[in-house]
């Protein structure tokens, strides 16, 4: 594998901790809101029990250190997806301190229905708006005239395959979010809220296949190249669905909650590292490829990069140890058989 391959995989690692992670938070505040003034059903809408807050910034490390990874060895993505995206970009950056500061007066107004709300919803208008970036990198919605870089807005806009990957950024938030919850409930031994997530996560998987098919549909008419490449790589998205039945049922069946949540996590790293091979060589269709590499003080990049997710590694992982353990001993020794 050539060093080009090595920090691609390396920076794609990054940004797949990132969604995932990210998911399972913007998901909490959705079903925070959902759960509390609309079915009114048991406690998952506890924000402050539902996850560690902690986790949130390393989450946010992975991603800048994804783009400022793909900036330093990749150049050419500054000009390209940083004109293209600069409004987007504002966009995201505007629902990201609105969710922030709606979640800092939900905690001085617990009563505020309308904060709650807005950061609710948000989380779902965040990683709908981030997944532009994945659409463009399909080409065709940037044009180029001269020396300047231009967004196709009402080609993507109007694209059957940006609404698709709209769709499977929102509905996949909530499926993963929800798997996570009845796991995590399930593990604090609170019964009626891990049934609560149990439907929530039953319900939601059926909306992200569909919207998975979609977007296979829709890639097909749009670049046939991707496509053609991503049959060549069947094996992963073969190895994705099995995971996804796999995970469907032990939820439906109530077994095994933290081996279902871990073939969703299976689910969506052989899908995502699945789109991300057969994308190659290209980064942004047809503009920037691998080939398009910088490589100066190349081992000197890549060893700061090991080293920060080191660093960034250790700390998640004694957080999440504390948040699916330490909690789950202290609360209720029973549930030690959920994993």
């Amino acid at each position: 594998m050539s060093v080009e391959l090595v920090i691609l995989t390396i920076l794609w690692c990054y940004l797949y901790i990132y969604i995932i992670i990210a998911s399972i938070e913007f998901g909490v505040g959705f079903f925070a809101y959902y759960d509390r003034y609309v079915s009114k059903k048991p406690s998952i809408h506890k924000l402050d029990s539902a996850y560690d807050p902690r986790l949130w910034p390393i989450t946010i490390v992975f991603f800048a250190v994804f783009v400022i990874g793909l900036l330093e060895f990749f150049p050419d993505t500054l000009e390209y997806f940083g004109r293209a995206l600069i409004i987007p970009g504002l966009v995201v950056l505007l629902l990201v301190f609105i969710r922030f500061l709606a979640h800092f007066l939900y905690k001085k107004e617990k009563n505020a229905w309308s904060f709650l709300f807005i950061y609710g919803s948000t989380g779902l208008l965040i990683p709908a708006a981030l997944s532009i970036g994945l659409t463009i990198s399909e080409g065709g919605f940037i044009r180029r005239n001269g020396g300047e870089v231009e967004l196709l807005t009402w080609k993507l806009f109007l694209s059957p395959y940006s609404w698709s990957v709209v769709f499977l950024a929102a509905v996949s938030v909530l499926y993963i979010s929800a798997s996570f919850l009845y796991f995590y409930k399930q593990r604090m031994g609170d019964e009626a809220a891990s049934e609560t997530a149990r439907g929530y996560a039953l319900f939601w998987s059926v909306p992200t296949i569909i919207a998975s098919i979609l977007i296979i549909i829709s890639l097909r008419g749009h670049n046939i190249r991707h496509f053609e490449s991503g049959l060549d790589l069947w094996w992963l998205f073969a190895l994705s669905l099995f995971f996804y039945f796999g995970a469907i049922y032990l939820i439906y069946k109530k077994k095994r909650q933290g081996l279902a949540f871990s073939f969703v996590l299976l689910q969506f790293f052989t899908a995502f590292f699945g789109y991300g091979a057969s994308h190659l060589p290209y980064i942004l269709d047809p503009f920037i490829t691998v080939q398009s590499f910088k490589g100066d003080g190349v081992w000197l990049s890549l060893a700061a990069l090991l080293i920060v997710g080191v660093f960034l590694i250790v700390p998640f992982a004694r957080l999440i140890k504390k948040l699916l353990i330490g909690k789950g001993n202290n609360e209720n020794k029973k549930a030690q058989d959920t994993f």
